[in-house]
């Protein structure tokens, strides 16, 4: 008998099966992502400072598991029957048809976030004080990636999205804009 269930659900999300996976992968790499940018922007600010187990070990785990979950959300698209995209629509910036602008940045946001994730197995080669002054450009890759989810799926009006995006948008936003404010530059000569 279940048996039976199982298969009558399998036929019943066939034509959806692309579309659902990647929505849920898409799902899963904002939530991971932002965890991931929140331990980067901790341990950049030395806010542990020593106390307790290196979050480098999470903070790498997270980073990598967004990519799978982006690439997972980029080529379960080719599969969607509604939106019959190509590999270069989801490769390439504004090359798809389909919310041409939003799309872009949801491609731009992956292709610098794994440029700069990745880079940290080159840090030696590349330097490493320049990798770490590279590497700070994962933040601005992840706000592009928040903002494609805010404004391409369909869930992106949904409330129950809105609540999900908040809960894992705002601890990071806080962050930056903390670290923001300990790192600006003074003003000089009273100009405001």
């Amino acid at each position: 008998m279940l048996f039976v269930h199982t298969g009558a659900l399998a036929t019943a999300a066939g034509p959806h099966l692309y579309w659902i996976t990647s929505r849920a992968a898409g799902v899963t790499a904002l939530v991971l992502s932002s965890i991931s940018v929140s331990v980067g922007l901790v341990m950049g600010g030395r806010l542990l400072k020593g106390r307790g187990p290196d979050p480098r070990v999470t903070h790498e785990a997270l980073s990598l598991a967004t990519l799978v979950a982006l690439a997972i959300h980029g080529l379960a698209l080719l599969g969607d029957s509604y939106i019959k995209m190509g590999i270069g629509d989801v490769a390439v910036p504004f090359a798809a048809s389909y919310k041409t602008f939003w799309t872009a940045t949801g491609i731009v946001a992956f292709w610098v976030l794994a440029a700069l994730g990745l880079s940290y197995y080159a840090r030696t080669r590349i330097g490493v004080q320049r990798w770490r002054a590279l590497h700070r450009f994962t933040a601005l890759a992840w706000l592009l990636g928040v903002i494609h989810s805010l404004a391409e799926g369909t869930d992106a009006g949904q409330l129950w999205f809105l609540a999900m995006t908040a809960i894992v948008v705002v601890p990071p936003i806080m962050l930056l804009a903390s670290r923001w404010l300990r790192f600006r530059p003074p003003v000089v000569g009273g100009a405001r």
